[in-house]
């Protein structure tokens, strides 16, 4: 069973990017004269994905647009905050207009090329609530730390500070949309803090390792080396 839907989080507002792209959504930063999410999109069409549910807030217009312009044939379906919902309200917000069970959820701000067909194998059969990708990294403190067992299963997560090596949280998830829909969570909650430390040991949660490439443009310098390791 495969996933072919998607929900992008491309609703925040950037702060730390505020210097290199003043005027547009983190998302929208241009690289190589094209908006990063472009690269984000083509990837996980190239994974099958079909349905595209985009999480909006911040000058959502813009991301509208942009869709309309440069992926007309796009299946997409919009879920705009009127106010930040945090990462995890902005999931449950977008989950209501989804037609299958089992999703993806990723960031527009990150590109992660996962095979999802390896993570959809895990999950989908499984019947997990939710399986995070995790990404092995070397001398990093801008991440926490995902530690699992020899079944894949999520054993804790530790917090950001200086590791010499570690799986991260890439922050592309197969979620059960159902099942995260049925935990009754606030309106306003995180993804991260509120949803998968605190359901882990109470849910089955899988920790996939997937050495594939990564970037995240949170911050000025990787938006730079963004310019240089992806092509159009």
């Amino acid at each position: 069973m495969g996933i072919k839907e998607a929900i992008i989080l491309a609703g925040g507002l950037g702060t730390r990017l505020r210097s290199a792209v003043p005027d547009l959504p983190k998302c929208l930063a241009p690289v190589n004269g094209r908006p990063f999410l472009t690269y984000v999109i083509r990837h996980l069409q190239s994974q099958g994905i079909e349905h595209f549910i985009f999480s909006l807030g911040y000058k959502s217009e813009a991301i509208i647009d942009f869709l309309r312009k440069d992926f007309p044939s796009l299946y997409f379906k919009t879920s705009v905050e009127d106010e930040p919902l945090g990462t995890g309200g902005a999931v449950k917000k977008a989950c209501k207009l989804a037609k299958d069970k089992c999703l993806l959820v990723t960031n527009g701000d990150t590109l992660y090329k996962i095979d999802v067909e390896k993570v959809a194998g895990v999950h989908c059969l499984s019947g997990a609530s939710c399986s995070l990708n995790l990404k092995p990294m070397t001398n990093f403190d801008r991440y926490g730390v995902v530690e699992i067992d020899n079944h894949c299963v999520i054993k804790s997560f530790k917090e950001k500070q200086h590791y010499e090596s570690g799986l991260i949280n890439g922050g592309v998830y197969a979620l059960h949309a159902h099942k995260f829909l049925d935990e009754n969570l606030p309106e306003k909650f995180s993804f991260e803090t509120d949803y998968l430390e605190k359901f882990f040991q109470k849910r089955t949660m899988f920790g996939l390792v997937q050495d594939e490439y990564f970037i995240d443009i949170g911050v000025p310098e990787d938006l730079e080396r963004a310019q240089v390791e992806l092509k159009v």
